[in-house]
């Protein structure tokens, strides 16, 4: 029997880029597979923001954890350097911004093959806004300026993503309109505040920060339009203990 896990994904409707508790970042330390993992941070989206690794390095240095940085704006290793450094992370955290420019990097520097390699190795790859919308067959964005859909990503999730599903006017009925429609296939809508972690493309832990927050499955109806389903969700506080570690 393998000792590698079930591939697992988690998309996050936060984090310590949004939130002052980090209750979501614990959430998601608490589903690694070690007790200290390695935990990777890619800004690709933002275009490797000094300010947004700064974030990151500050809030994951005091955590369990030991932290690191993906730059690739300014990459210095080489291709053999790069994949054995990302294959030996436990999770790896994707920043937000624009998800088309950031897949259009990572394809140039290999970074989405060596990251599908990861997922099958035990990875857990994670991340937020455009970081949860990259794993994805396509998903909803503002990449290209007003809401759209981009019928691309790396389809290690099957289906689509739609972040800010609360949290952004126009969110909502743009991201209905387009599954109903068929420009995206049928997907998972994460609000603000939510965790989920998918293992073999289903959601097996799905979590909140706040109170009516939720992930949904939306899916065309048959009719024109869509059907929207809520997840179960468990809420998060202060006082509760990390999840157990998968294994």
């Amino acid at each position: 029997m393998s000792d590698v896990p079930e591939p697992r994904l988690a998309l996050l409707g936060g984090g310590f880029s949004t939130d002052d508790d980090g209750l979501l970042d614990d959430w998601l330390l608490g589903h690694a597979r070690v007790a200290r993992p390695r935990v990777c941070f890619v800004p690709t989206a933002s275009g490797d923001a000094p300010a947004y690794v700064e974030r990151f390095l500050a809030a994951f240095r005091r955590r369990a954890c030991t932290p690191s940085v993906l730059h690739l704006f300014r990459r210095d290793a080489d291709d053999r350097e790069l994949r054995a450094f990302l294959l030996a992370q436990d999770v790896v955290y994707v920043g937000g911004g624009n998800t088309a420019n950031l897949l259009a990097v990572w394809r140039a520097h290999g970074v989405d093959r060596i990251l599908g390699e990861a997922l099958e190795r035990g990875t857990l790859l994670s991340g937020i806004s455009a970081g949860a919308n990259c794993w994805a067959e396509g998903s909803h964005t503002d990449s290209f300026g007003p809401l759209t859909h981009l019928p691309d990503g790396l389809g290690l999730l099957p289906g689509s993503v739609c972040p800010h599903y609360d949290g952004e006017p126009g969110r909502r009925p743009s991201y209905r309109a387009a599954v109903a429609g068929g420009a995206l296939p049928a997907g998972w809508a994460v609000e603000d505040g939510v965790g989920a972690l998918f293992a073999g493309g289903r959601p097996v832990d799905v979590v909140s920060r706040r109170e009516g927050a939720g992930l949904y499955r939306v899916e065309p109806d048959g009719g024109g339009g869509v059907q929207e389903r809520a997840v179960p969700v468990r809420r998060l506080r202060q006082e509760e203990g990390a999840p157990k570690r998968a294994r």
